[in-house]
């Protein structure tokens, strides 16, 4: 089963994809853990990432191309793979479509997780991490500290992330909408898209997909 997850920041797509992917038995591969990969082991694609990276630039298709097919290449996703975050735009979906049908493969199955932007919004502007201790996180909303600006664990100082601001969240769904969203019509027109409601319970939302899917799931 090679499936694609799509949806806005704060849908909450990489949860669902390690889920899913768990359930099915396939490897998880999303786009933040091939450039941590490559980097980390020094490839030739993760040191030329790397400089752009550096730089403060967007690395090259080409390059987030070339990772994304030696991974799917390895021997963990003969069977299937979950691409998260990968493809982000219609240049990447079309290297996509290419590189699978070149080995006489293609995707079974795109799952669109859809969430009202305010309530993206309201789902990463909220957030508060701890200094101390980065997997220490909190929601003013969902899941609020017993003292507010105080972690429970540690007791260190909780904190808004630049990148959840409420100006730079909504700059991020100006991106999704211009570069990201067109893929979806892209694999309306093949067929593949399922658009399921990302509210709600976790274990919700995962059971919603897995019903989604092809029954040869």
């Amino acid at each position: 089963m090679r499936i694609l997850l799509v949806g806005p920041p704060g849908a909450g797509k990489g949860t669902q994809a390690a889920l899913l992917a768990k359930n099915l038995g396939i490897p998880h591969i999303s786009t933040g853990d091939l450039f941590r990969a490559n980097i980390s082991e020094g490839t030739e694609l993760g040191r030329r990432a790397q400089d752009f990276m550096r730089k403060g630039e967007l690395v090259p298709d080409e390059i987030t191309i070339g990772m994304a097919k030696d991974r799917m290449e390895q021997p963990d996703a003969a069977n299937g793979f979950l691409l998260d975050g990968f493809p982000r735009n219609l240049a990447q979906a079309e290297a996509l479509d290419g590189i699978l049908t070149d080995v006489g493969l293609a995707l079974d199955s795109v799952l669109d997780l859809e969430v009202p932007e305010d309530e993206v919004v309201r789902r990463i502007a909220g957030r508060r991490m701890c200094r101390q201790d980065s997997s220490h996180i909190f929601h003013v909303d969902y899941t609020p500290p017993k003292a507010e600006g105080v972690c429970d664990v540690c007791g260190g100082e909780l904190y808004q992330r630049d990148d959840d601001r409420e100006d730079t969240v909504r700059k991020r769904l100006e991106v999704y909408h211009s570069e990201t969203e067109p893929i979806i019509d892209y694999y309306k027109a093949q067929g593949l898209v399922t658009t399921l409601s990302a509210l709600g319970a976790v274990a919700d939302v995962t059971q919603r997909a897995l019903a989604a899917l092809p029954d040869k799931a």
